[in-house]
């Protein structure tokens, strides 16, 4: 059927790398991504390989990068991506880009260091200001400092001449804002009141040197008397970490002090802003080469993982891979190949040798912008089986076209059409800006699955001639209330008749009254109709029915191409036409009665017209005897007699006869083995002897890889698979019926918020009305997009995928396969394979 539908033919190639080239060459393979090597030496310790100081040396520099990179963030910094993709560099330009990062990374160290000192100088020396002009402040604000000093001591008039007046030390300091009221607790406590203790708040914020966030402090003056005060205030202030500093007790040394502190923060002032410039330089200078850098840095790294996977032969001058990789690439693979050992000067070429394998290949199904969505879709379920048929192709049209009958609204299809054609053409700006919130990556990822979904919806809107929950009236309604007058059925319909009765029924069997059917979709008359969700109900659910059963034929359909590409004809006699019978002589023939039915039955019959829903059930009885349930048509009773029969003979077919033939088939090989095989030599084969010794050996290999027969086993699997899917037949089918229920709820839904929202500012026809309706509006359009887009949109998605996984590709898919991880540079740049 062609690479389209079933996974890439892969194969498994040996290389044969000379050791100078090895590194050009795996190079080239990790540029075009195509190849997905295996790990030769499984048993080998990490730390043990080879090339494993070579990642060492590749990680150090990838984490003196992220250093950088932290810097320039912290800088607040953007960093320069240009979109380049520089090539890989060769390794003896590892220690010039070694020498490089080391000379980056000290200088920015160095910097900081400096940095951090200047500051830390800068705010000591500021915290010095504010406290030699506070204490000063503290000291003018006494009319006499002499009394100050003897405040504490309550001496007797009489002892004044005997007594020398004692004198208070103080200390100054700074301390965090928010410890103030504890330490002066504490101060209190400890020591029993006979402390002094006066603060005010520094006015402007400090910046922290270690972190650089803003402090707010309060500088402090503590008085005191005595030595042993002196000591407990010390070590209160150590405990709260406040910050001491000395403060004269003359004004004239204090005003001294406080003019030389001026003039050295203005020297330091002025070397910081230079040394912050020299800082801005260095991080713009690397802002525009980090990005290159990086990903030089993890190319190499890449490269030299994907060497330590490889073997060295006994001569240590060429490497073995072993590598997965397209059939249809492989003169990529070569010509990379060629490329590698070019660059790197070796005079031997690299050998690409494919090899004979009984092991599973990965599955690699190739994917461009449009398909890959339907992919990821499919391979959420499971990776295929290797050639396995791939669903993907036919869900591009089977899942948004699923979707759209649920979601069937011209308008909302329209809508959301709009969103993806925005994502759609403006991909590549999109693309470029990297947006990293999660909810906007998987809607934007999942671009062409909406586009298809609102194109869809666009469609089955106007089958459903629904809009807003309003009906388009192009064509003019196939319905006519003017021949009704002139019908004599009790009297003749008048203006009186229709004004006075709230609903009349209109008769199709009147002549005139139906003049046709509309030109595509519903008449826009049901809309206005009391039944008219009886009448969509019966639509709907017949379109279900008839959908479910073509799908689910369809996937049964596809399980024979998988049968016949891998050449098991026992499945298909005993498997596919078993399956396909019993599923068309059931349902197939239920869908055949509503066609039957639609196209017998006029409007005149239309009263007369059995039950649908009676006559299936009464096929399964066998009861043809109640005189209420009319035929449909003449041999209705043998026919579905007969096919009754035909589906119970499907089943043991499925459950008894296949194991009983698998069964046979196993004897016949095992007794095979013990027969000489006979025949004369043809062309350039093996002589007879050969011929023997290459059939034991195969028939040895057969008989360790396969396992021993068991009856029992297979024919409880056979049992249960032939079980579930005879119950599967009818469970699904009814599981179809999501189609109608969502696309009633879509419906009702879509009514109910006009009704109750947009009518609302319809209803008013004076100047007040504009300004209501445009509020109303906006609350419709916010309840539009948010519950009958997004929350509806999302539930049909779930149920359409639903059906995908469970009803449809459980007929033929059996996703045990595992995926094709090619070695590719833009896969690991981008986050998506880890090392």
């Amino acid at each position: 059927m062609g690479e389209l539908f079933r996974s890439e033919e892969m194969t498994l190639a040996q290389l044969f790398l000379q050791s100078e080239a090895a590194y050009c060459c795996v190079s080239e393979l990790g540029e075009i991504g195509m190849v997905q090597f295996r790990d030769l030496n499984p048993d080998v310790n990490v730390f043990q390989r080879k090339f494993v100081n070579e990642v060492r040396r590749c990680e150090e520099m990838d984490r003196k990068l992220r250093f950088v990179e932290k810097e320039i963030k912290k800088a607040d910094m953007p960093i320069v991506d240009t979109g380049e993709n520089p090539e890989v560099p060769v390794p003896r330009d590892m220690i010039d880009l070694e020498a490089t990062f080391e000379k980056l990374e000290n200088e920015l160290k160095e910097i900081n260091t400096n940095q951090e000192a200047l500051k830390k100088n800068f705010l000591e020396l500021t915290e010095l200001k504010h406290i030699l002009r506070r204490t000063q402040q503290f000291f003018d604000e006494m009319e006499d400092p002499t009394l100050l000093e003897e405040s504490s001591t309550l001496l007797d008039p009489n002892e004044v001449n005997r007594v020398a007046p004692l004198r208070l030390g103080f200390v100054a300091g700074v301390i965090g804002r928010e410890r103030i009221p504890t330490f002066e607790r504490m101060l209190w406590r400890v020591c029993r009141g006979n402390v002094f203790l006066r603060q005010a708040d520094i006015e402007d914020s400090l910046e922290d040197p270690s972190s650089g966030d803003q402090v707010h402090k309060s500088v402090f003056i503590i008085f005191f008397q005595g030595d042993q005060l002196k000591n407990r205030v010390k070590k209160i202030c150590e405990g709260f970490r406040a910050t001491l500093y000395p403060c004269p007790e003359t004004p004239q040394e204090r005003k001294e002090m406080l003019a030389g502190v001026n003039a050295r923060i203005d020297d330091l002032q002025m070397v910081l802003n230079q040394t912050e410039d020299h800082r801005q330089r260095v991080l713009q200078a690397a802002a525009k080469a980090v990005r290159v850098w990086f990903i030089k840095v993890r190319k190499m790294k890449a490269i030299y993982h994907t060497l330590n996977l490889c073997n060295i032969d006994v001569t240590q001058k060429c490497l073995i891979a072993e590598v997965w990789c397209p059939v249809s690439d492989l003169d990529s693979i070569q010509f990379a190949l060629r490329r590698g050992t070019e660059k790197s000067g070796s005079t031997v070429p690299s050998i690409l040798n494919r090899m004979q394998t009984k092991q599973t290949p990965p599955t690699y199904n190739k994917t461009n912008k449009l398909t890959s969505g339907f992919q990821n879709i499919v391979d959420a379920y499971g990776i295929g089986s290797y050639r396995e048929i791939n669903p993907a192709p036919y869900t591009i049209i089977t899942f948004p076209f699923l979707f759209a009958v649920m979601f069937g609204d011209l308008g909302h299809g329209v809508l959301m059409t709009c969103a993806a054609l925005y994502l759609v053409l403006r991909e590549s700006r999109l693309i470029a800006q990297k947006n990293d919130n999660e909810m906007f990556s998987m809607v934007f990822a999942g671009r062409y699955i909406i586009l298809m979904m609102g194109l869809f919806s666009i469609y089955t809107g106007i089958i459903y001639n629904d809009c807003f929950s309003k009906s388009l009236n192009v064509f003019g309604s196939g319905w006519s209330v003017r021949p009704m007058f002139n019908v004599r059925v009790g009297g003749n319909w008048t203006f009186e008749t229709l004004e006075g009765n709230k609903v009349l029924q209109l008769d199709p069997a009147v002549d005139g009254v139906f003049k046709g059917p509309y030109p595509i979709g519903i008449d826009p008359i049901w809309n206005i109709a009391t039944n008219k969700l009886t009448f969509l109900n019966s639509f709907k659910m017949k379109m279900s029915i008839i959908l479910g059963v073509i799908h689910m034929l369809f996937g049964v359909t596809l399980s024979l191409f998988n049968h016949l590409y891998f050449q098991k004809p026992l499945n298909i006699y005993l498997g596919f036409i078993p399956e396909i019978v019993f599923m068309a002589s059931l349902f197939g023939y239920l869908v055949l009665l509503i066609f039957y039915k639609w196209l017998s039955y006029n409007v005149r019959l239309s009263r007369d017209a059995p039950s649908l829903l009676i006559a299936f059930i009464n096929m399964f009885l066998f009861n043809y005897s109640d005189p209420t349930v009319k035929p449909l048509y003449t041999g209705q009773q043998a026919l579905q007699t007969l096919l009754v029969l035909i589906a119970l003979a499907c089943v043991p077919c499925m459950l008894i006869v296949k194991t009983l033939v698998l069964r046979r088939q196993y004897l016949w090989r095992k007794n095979l083995g013990t027969q000489n095989f006979g025949g004369i030599r043809v062309g350039n084969g093996p002589t007879d002897d050969e011929a023997e010794i290459i059939q034991h050996d195969q028939l040895s290999q057969h008989s360790e890889d396969e396992p021993e027969f068991n009856f029992a086993d297979v024919a409880v699997h056979q049992a249960i698979h032939t079980i579930e899917y005879c119950l599967g037949c009818i469970s699904n089918t009814a599981s179809y019926l999501r189609l109608w229920a969502l696309s009633l709820a879509h419906a009702q839904l879509s009514e109910v918020l006009w009704s109750m929202v947009m009518h609302i500012g319809l209803s008013t026809r004076s100047v007040a009305g504009f300004f209501l309706l445009s509020i109303v509006f906006c609350f419709f359009a916010v309840l539009t997009v948010a519950i009958l887009l997004i929350m509806e949109g999302l539930s049909a998605f779930l149920h359409a995928l639903r059906l995908h996984w469970v009803e449809f590709q459980n007929k033929f898919y059996s996703g045990q396969g595992f995926k094709f991880l090619p070695f590719t540079f833009e896969g690991i740049l981008d986050g998506k394979f880890e090392d």
